[in-house]
């Protein structure tokens, strides 16, 4: 899976999240641009921070969206964004789920079931 996230503090957070829920193999990016360069592997999961420098969350969902490799991998905004119409606008643009900062370990685990990577 693939965590981008630019604040090393809420990345940690969500790494522990992650790994606390049985999740072990995680790339990390600080920015879209550098997730862009990771993308030599085909992640299941990304994990996706809106506000970050370089290249923000939804220009890379853009960009990662018109990759063919890319048109199924699981995206979840993960953000402090929560007005409606951002949103609509990151699901439009193709995330397949959206979490408000901050958030329990109980919600990432509801988002994954709902999307089928966990049981």
């Amino acid at each position: 899976m693939l965590l981008v996230e630019d604040i090393s503090t809420m990345l940690g957070v969500q790494r522990n999240v992650l790994e606390g829920i049985g999740i072990q193999e995680i790339q990390e990016a600080v920015d879209g641009q550098d997730a862009v360069s990771k993308l030599n592997f085909n992640p299941d999961l990304i994990l996706l921070d809106w506000n970050m420098p370089n290249m923000d969350g939804h220009g890379f969902l853009k960009h990662v969206r018109s990759l063919d490799q890319f048109k199924t991998t699981k995206i979840i905004m993960v953000t402090s964004e929560s007005e409606k119409s951002k949103i609509i606008e990151a699901i439009k643009t193709g995330a397949n789920s959206y979490i408000i900062k901050p958030f329990t370990p109980e919600v990432l685990k509801e988002k994954l079931k709902d999307l089928k990577l966990m049981g």
